[in-house]
């Protein structure tokens, strides 16, 4: 496989890709450098936000949400990018401390979130996380935040099944996958595991293909591992960086699979940066907020 970057932009802490079918564009942030990032035919834009941001997702009304420590919020993306208009949507999380990391819309159109205590220092610099304070909350075209789930270390991975009955969740901190079916009244029931620890780094952000396997990066793993629906490892997929941090596939036909990444102690020359590669099996697509 050959690998390669897609702009020459490096990411202290590289997350959440996001691939718009309509405006045929990618999204994604830098955690620590407090940067949403979107990638179309014209280029790169950068919008500098004041908090660090862990997604930067399309709405359907036209602007975008943003996911900062203090809430999630709306982007003009009109605005300027050293100037971003921001407008607070909801505060799902009010924990003292926490920040929010995983975040991704159902095919509903609404936004999972995924929160944790606070790992980012003010100068970008990671801090220990030390506590299970996070929580996982789903938030309504509207605006109502519904709790889900508690006591989480570091929430990564929020995909689903084609019906929408299940959800493939992960906890960087426990090393693990979980599934959890979801009740008719929407709430979780309990988790089992999916897939367990692995020699190959802590799980992280994933993406699903039309197959219903699922593609996790493998954080200080340097690798994404393609995983069967029974939780088999069914491929494991070397990668030029160390620190892997999530996936998505995008293109006109889904068959783009970007690799979104984080600087490292290797200072390898592709460390921060975001890859792509041409695939054989397409992936499921990506939902905009339904607000």
């Amino acid at each position: 496989m050959s690998w390669i970057a897609v702009t020459e932009h490096r990411a202290q802490l590289g997350e959440g890709p996001f691939w718009d079918v309509p405006g045929q564009a990618l999204y994604w942030a830098d955690i620590a450098g407090r940067q949403a990032l979107r990638l179309t035919g014209s280029g790169l834009q950068a919008w500098q936000l004041p908090e660090p941001v862990s997604a930067f997702i399309p709405c359907e009304r036209g602007d975008a949400l943003v996911t900062l420590s203090s809430g999630v919020y709306r982007l003009d993306l009109d605005s300027e990018p050293q100037a971003p208009s921001l407008t607070l949507l909801c505060v799902a999380d009010p924990q003292a401390g926490n920040r929010a990391n995983e975040a991704r819309c159902d095919a509903r159109g609404r936004l999972w979130l995924g929160t944790m205590q606070n790992n980012i220092g003010e100068q970008g610099e990671e801090l220990p996380v030390r506590q299970r304070s996070g929580g996982l909350f789903r938030i309504d075209a509207d605006a109502r935040v519904t709790p889900l789930a508690r006591d989480l270390g570091i929430p990564n991975t929020l995909l689903w099944n084609e019906d929408g009955t299940q959800l493939y969740f992960g906890d960087s901190l426990a090393g693990t996958l979980y599934r959890y079916s979801i009740a008719r009244d929407g709430q979780l029931e309990a988790p089992r595991e999916w897939f367990g620890p692995h020699p190959r780094g802590v799980p992280d952000g994933s993406a699903m293909d039309t197959e219903g396997y699922l593609w996790n990066a493998r954080w200080d793993g340097g690798c994404l591992l393609r995983l069967a629906p029974n939780g088999e490892i069914d491929r494991v997929i070397e990668l030029p960086v160390s620190r892997p941090t999530s996936c998505v596939f995008g293109g006109p036909q889904l068959r783009t699979l970007y690799v979104t990444s984080a600087a490292s102690r290797f200072n390898h020359p592709l460390d921060g940066a975001v890859l792509a590669i041409e695939v054989d099996v397409p992936g499921t697509r990506c939902h905009r907020f339904a607000g």
